[in-house]
């Protein structure tokens, strides 16, 4: 499947155990000898009360990750077609993430709580969101969306060579789990964005990265209707924040899914 071509393998292992090895995970995303895919996600019977599946996340290099927005989408549209059910809860290592139909291959996912604090991104050291200049660019803006993110305002997302920029940004000993690093630019009343996922390099897509850049851009006064339209190279998710008190902010992304085909490994 795919949510803005950002695309995955999906292994049901709910009945059946599957623990692929790193080389087995790097063969099947390689699009030049495997399937080819953007991550691996395997399907596991639920852990956590209330949940009705776990999903397990690997990026091309063998890396598990917490959290992926566009394969919640998929994997939560593919269970809601199963069950013939409006909604569905996904477990993570990030938590249980609960997802509802929103239209025809259209799904909501509640991606959790948006985390700052710097020991939460994680950070070696306090630093304070908005406050990261790194790889010749200012101002980044840390937030754990289930994984780390860093983002940054600039004036023409196309004008910064992201794949120079990424690599030194991830390599610094500031990231001490590495971390997905995005360039925005404000576009009407919402965002342009690209986004260089650790483990996996420049994407058509990234779903938590866009809530991580909305999130950015609504702290910073940079952006502030209530739903945020977030145009990525393969397409586009709304992203609305919903502040809970004392449960924090909450993401909500809406975007499409496709169905690619189903095949035997």
């Amino acid at each position: 499947m795919h949510g803005l071509r950002n695309h995955f393998v999906i292994v049901d292992a709910r009945a059946e155990p599957y623990h692929p090895d790193v080389a087995t995970i790097v063969r099947i995303c390689d699009q030049q000898v495997g399937v080819g895919a953007d991550q691996l996600v395997v399907l596991e019977p639920p852990q956590a009360a209330g949940a009705d599946v776990f999903m397990r996340l690997y990026n091309v290099d063998g890396r598990e990750v917490g959290a992926c927005g566009n394969a919640t989408r998929c994997v939560a549209w593919m269970l809601m077609e199963e069950r013939d059910s409006a909604s569905v809860a996904i477990e993570t290592l990030a938590g249980v993430l609960d997802c509802e139909r929103s239209g025809d291959m259209r799904v909501t996912c509640d991606m959790g709580v948006l985390r700052t604090h710097w020991q939460d991104v994680p950070l070696a050291e306090d630093r304070a969101p908005g406050t990261i200049d790194l790889g010749g660019l200012e101002g980044g803006f840390v937030v754990n969306v289930g994984n780390p993110h860093v983002v940054f305002f600039v004036e023409d997302v196309d004008a910064i060579d992201l794949v120079r920029v990424a690599a030194e940004i991830q390599s610094d000993s500031l990231f001490p789990e590495s971390v997905n690093v995005s360039v925005a630019q404000r576009l009407g009343e919402g965002l342009r964005l690209r986004v260089f996922e650790r483990g996996a390099g420049l994407t058509m897509a990234c779903g938590s990265g866009a809530c991580a850049a909305a999130f950015a851009g609504r702290s910073q006064g940079i952006v502030d209707a209530d739903a945020i339209a977030v145009a990525l190279p393969g397409g586009e998710v709304v992203i609305r924040l919903d502040d809970r008190g004392d449960d924090g902010v909450h993401a909500l992304m809406t975007g499409p899914v496709a169905w690619s085909f189903r095949g035997e490994i």
